[in-house]
This record gives C-alpha cells, sequence and structure tokens, in this order.
C-alpha cells in the first residue's frame, strides 16, 4: 500500500528546497561583523577606518544586546504586503520605535574612544542635539540615499542605530511573514537596496546566491545568473582585483573572495561574497574592506549600484 506524503514530508525529500529568505540573529550579527572588520583591517589600506567601523559595530552590538523586543507584527500588514506583492514593512515609512534613543545612546557609546577619528565629535554632539523629528526628518533622508555633503559623516552613525531596530524588527519575524515581493532587487522585509550579495556554504542554503540588505540585513535568495540591480540575464559578469579580464558568470573559478558582479544591460556592479573562498565572509564588511576594487571599476563604464551603510561618499554631480 502506498502511503500519501504530507507537505513537510515532501520538502524533506526535495534536494532542491532551501530557504527562501534569511532572516539575521541580532544577538550574534554584529558581534561577528565587528570581528570580521579587525582581521580585514590587518595590511589594508583604510585599515584605520576599518578599526572605526568596528567600534561603531561594537557600539551596535551593545545596543541590540540591551534593546526591549519588538511589537509583534500585526496580521493586516502581512497579509496587505502579499496581496500587493510590496516589501512588508518599507524603511522610511516604518522607522523602528525609540530608534532616536538608541542613536545618542550609540553616540555616548563612542565618546572618548581612542578608535575614534577626533573630527567625529562635533558631529556626535550636533546629532546627539537634534530633537526626534529632526533626527527622523534625517533618517529618511540617508534612508533615501538623498544626503548633501555636510551629512556625509553623520550618515554612517544614523544608519548604525537603524540598522540595530530594523534588524531586530526582522529578525522577529518568520520565514512565512516575508511577502514574494517586487521588483525583487529589493529587501522583501523593509524594501532598501542590498550592499552585496553572499554566496552561503552549510545547510540548505549551501550554494546558493542571496542579496544582503544594507538596513535591516534580511538575506532573500537571487540565481546567480541575473543581474542583482536589473534582473537581466545577459551580459553578466564577474571581475576581480587580481583579474586580467572578466569571466562569464557562473563559469568563473577564482580564489578571491570579493568580486564585482557587472552588468553589460543596467552597466552598474555590485560585490559578490563568497563563503566557499573564506567561510567568514561577511557581506557588509568585505564590501567595505575591498575598497581597493571599487577604485579599479571606477576607470570601468560600471558605476556602483548601491552603496555601503558604514560608509557615505558624496555623488559626482551630473553631466
Amino acid at each position: 500500500m502506498q502511503r500519501i506524503l504530507q507537505p513537510g514530508e515532501i520538502e524533506t525529500l526535495d534536494r532542491i528546497h532551501f530557504p527562501r529568505v534569511r532572516l539575521p540573529q541580532p544577538a550574534t550579527l554584529f558581534q561577528e561583523r565587528a570581528a570580521r572588520l579587525r582581521q580585514l583591517a590587518e595590511g589594508n589600506p583604510i585599515a584605520d577606518y576599518l578599526r572605526f567601523a568596528a567600534r561603531l559595530v561594537d557600539a551596535q552590538h551593545r545596543r541590540a544586546s540591551a534593546a526591549p523586543a519588538p511589537q509583534p507584527l500585526p496580521a493586516d500588514i502581512a497579509r496587505r504586503a502579499s496581496e500587493h506583492g510590496m516589501p512588508l514593512l518599507p524603511a522610511s515609512e516604518h522607522l523602528p520605535d525609540g530608534w532616536q534613543a538608541g542613536l545618542r545612546a550609540l553616540l555616548a557609546d563612542l565618546q572618548g574612544d581612542a578608535a575614534v577619528p577626533a573630527g567625529l565629535a562635533p558631529v556626535s554632539a550636533a546629532l546627539a542635539a537634534l530633537d526626534d523629528a529632526a533626527l527622523d526628518d534625517l533618517a529618511r533622508q540617508v534612508l533615501a540615499d538623498n544626503i548633501g555633503r555636510e551629512d556625509l559623516a553623520a550618515a554612517p552613525l544614523v544608519m548604525a542605530a537603524l540598522q540595530v531596530g530594523f534588524a531586530i524588527r526582522a529578525g522577529s519575524l518568520a520565514e512565512k511573514d516575508v511577502p514574494f515581493a517586487e521588483p525583487a532587487t529589493v529587501c522583501p522585509v523593509c524594501g532598501s537596496a542590498p550592499v552585496a550579495s553572499v554566496l552561503r556554504i552549510g545547510g540548505e542554503a549551501g550554494g546558493h546566491r542571496y542579496l544582503h540588505c544594507a538596513v535591516c540585513a534580511s538575506e532573500w535568495h537571487m540565481v546567480r545568473v541575473k543581474c542583482s540591480h536589473c534582473e537581466s540575464t545577459r551580459g553578466v559578469r564577474y571581475q576581480g582585483v587580481r583579474d586580467a579580464g572578466t569571466e562569464q558568470a557562473g563559469k568563473g573559478d577564482t580564489a578571491q573572495p570579493v568580486l564585482a558582479e557587472t552588468c553589460d544591460q543596467c552597466h552598474t556592479y555590485r560585490k559578490l561574497v563568497n563563503q566557499e573562498k573564506d567561510p567568514f565572509v561577511d557581506p557588509v564588511a568585505d564590501d567595505l574592506a575591498a575598497i581597493t576594487l571599487d577604485l579599479l571599476m571606477g576607470d570601468t563604464e560600471f558605476a556602483r549600484a548601491s552603496g555601503n551603510p558604514l560608509l557615505a561618499i558624496e555623488k559626482p554631480l551630473a553631466v
């Protein structure tokens, strides 16, 4: 007699079943990122900045450890997002509760730290003096990547506080809460752009490419033959610092853990970090440390698709 398998049993037999999304684990996320930043600082041309970034991420870890549990997700929000194929909690519309107090605590935590540049003190003081409404306005500008030269130094500090709140909220979700959002190039949780993509190892996610959200640290699957910016499957290639040229997407076998994934259709690039080459890679930390690759890409036709939350760079003037 044949037995009818239940859905859960079918999935255990399906070798191609893997997580559609990987939600953050705030208890370890920032701690591991700080350790990676310190490791990458050794011999790096921007070692001092990486060590400062590590201290900033240390402060994020302390804020995440002290933060209260988020409020449960209202059922109507998940239903509406699923029905309309939209991100669950668009970042600019759903700033985390109490993130302003978290920012002030983070700034106080950095005071007097030798790894923090002295020039950052007046920036921190100015931020701490803003009221909640002004901070919310600035946060929305930072999230929209719409800041002027005067706010460049403040942006990573604001983003650091926001990341804590967004990661805690995203980490409290279940995979079933997260909709299939369109376009697939933005985070289905908060609607933000990815900082980089990561080729994962281990468990069901092993061998699959995920985009890593720059804001809430959620990850969502995207096949490796697609551009992570325009979703084209034509002209996607990988290029690294030591490459003599480019390699066809999916066919390269370079030992480099960080590559630039370029697209001939939209003329952008975004980095791919590969756990198969280094199991300790972190999308945010490794993207930041591989700034030499960005400098080399500056001499090509490809523009960076999105920025790194730990570094704000002035946009070139439109010609």
